[in-house]
């Protein structure tokens, strides 16, 4: 928590996209072998690839290392299913 108190910035760092490093991370909403939902203080950000492994969270710092095959990383909106329209059912039966 220090560093976001600090003003710290997010940053992404991807080594050979076998490694990325990121910082200002809030919480780790799901996590498998090829998808890493992650909250950090840029909102909502999404990593896709393979063979996927932690190898250093820290909440309290903000700290996340995951190892594996990097294959995409996006951000989405902070927005969650009911302020977005429910999800997919929701738009579906608008």
């Amino acid at each position: 928590m220090e560093n976001r108190e600090a003003g710290a910035k997010h940053t992404v760092v991807i080594e050979d996209r076998s490694r990325i490093k990121i910082n200002c991370v809030e919480d780790v909403e799901s996590f498998n072998e090829e998808k890493v939902v992650v909250y950090t203080s840029m909102g909502i950000m999404i990593i896709n690839g393979y063979n996927f492994k932690v190898s250093r969270l820290n909440v309290e710092d903000g700290q996340l290392v995951i190892d594996g095959e990097i294959d995409k990383l996006e951000y989405t909106e902070a927005a969650g299913p009911a302020e977005t329209g429910g999800g997919f059912f929701g738009r579906l039966f608008k």
